[in-house]
């Protein structure tokens, strides 16, 4: 957004952001009174314990907030978990969030991927993941941790809770760490596993406070795990790393249930008719989506390089899949956006479809 800016010559407002999958209704309105009702606290330093916030998450899933801690968005807790964990060896379902395999270069470990395929619209591949951990359970090489995006970014796709059950239990049987990576998963919450993790000792889960919440300005995210975990996590990170409105602003929109259940409402909605809208330009595939994005490839002989670098001119940004190992070169995520937003860009593609990209 801000290079975008500088580079055309526009106003933040005036560029459309759909490479950023935020919630696209934005905060609930109590987020703004919160934030102005809390301007004392920016005389203090924030609670490092990050505790009220912590309680109304404990209290929102039923737990203890020792099984809970918070940090300066889960990209913050990603980093962390190699390090924490002693992971050395962690295996990856991709394409997926490079963060992962990130977070294991910075903490010198190395990493394992397992492809989901095009040919099955890019679903997660659970029984493939469950053998390839019994064959790589024992000597230097063994596998110690495995994460799943879900759903999954880029690609949208999201498991049932069933199948999540059974790589847990595999996972437990062979000692080896599962980090669920549930950053949209407030998009599709009879696809969580959170509720039935607290049973399962090496497991984390990790969420997003700021995505579906509509505030990734203030970074905000949280691990559960059990409290030994939780400890383990929270020896890594620095302090103070949740910023006072961050916590503030977390908290008033936990509050707002109706807000929420909005969001959900319009994201299934608008989200099918974005979908079917895509589907119909000539050439253009769209995945299975269960979060607030759509995982498509271009029509072949197109580049999402290049459509990407044309759209930008336009003032629209898009995610350019095209690096991402397991995608291809027509690979594109699009947020799902307002509806009037989601037709300019329908438009715009429109268009393009009429000229030869490359």
């Amino acid at each position: 957004m801000y290079a975008a800016s500088r580079d055309l010559g526009r106003d933040l407002r005036q560029i459309i952001d759909f490479s950023a999958s935020i919630n696209p209704l934005g905060p609930s309105p109590h987020v703004w009174g919160a934030i102005t009702g809390a301007r004392h606290l920016l005389g203090h330093y924030p609670d490092p314990e990050s505790w009220s916030l912590r309680e109304a998450l404990a209290k929102c899933w039923q737990c203890d907030p020792r099984r809970i801690v918070v940090g300066n968005g889960s990209t913050e807790l990603i980093d962390t978990i190699p390090r924490a964990l002693k992971i050395r060896h962690l295996l990856v379902v991709r394409p997926t969030f490079s963060e992962y395999a990130a977070s294991m270069a910075r903490a010198g470990g190395r990493v394992t991927a397992l492809y989901a395929t095009r040919k099955e619209r890019y679903a997660l591949p659970i029984d493939r993941l469950c053998r390839l951990m019994e064959t790589r359970r024992s000597g230097s090489g063994a596998i110690d941790g495995v994460v799943l995006c879900n759903p999954n970014s880029p690609t949208g796709q999201a498991c049932r809770v069933d199948d999540i059950a059974r790589l847990a239990r595999a996972s437990q049987r062979r000692g080896i760490w599962l980090v669920i990576d549930e950053a949209f998963a407030d998009y599709c919450p009879e696809r969580s596993v959170l509720p039935l993790a607290m049973s399962w000792p090496r497991v984390v889960v990790l969420r997003s406070l700021t995505k579906f919440y509509g505030f990734p300005g203030l970074r905000v995210g949280y691990a559960v795990a059990r409290p030994s975990v939780i400890q383990s996590l929270r020896r890594q990170l620095p302090p103070w790393s949740v910023n006072a409105m961050g916590q503030v602003a977390a908290l008033a929109a936990l509050n707002d249930t109706v807000h929420t259940r909005k969001s959900v409402r319009f994201m299934t909605k608008e989200r099918e008719r974005f979908a079917t809208l895509l589907a119909a330009l000539p050439g253009c595939a769209v995945m299975p989506a269960y979060a607030n994005y759509l995982f498509m490839e271009l029509p072949r002989g197109w580049y999402a390089r290049g459509v990407t670098d044309r759209l930008r001119g336009e003032g629209l940004l898009i995610r350019d899949c095209s690096a991402v190992p397991g995608a291809n070169a027509r690979s594109i995520r699009l947020a799902v956006r307002s509806q009037r937003e989601n037709d300019r860009l329908i438009q715009v593609f429109s268009r393009l479809l009429r000229r030869k990209v490359s």
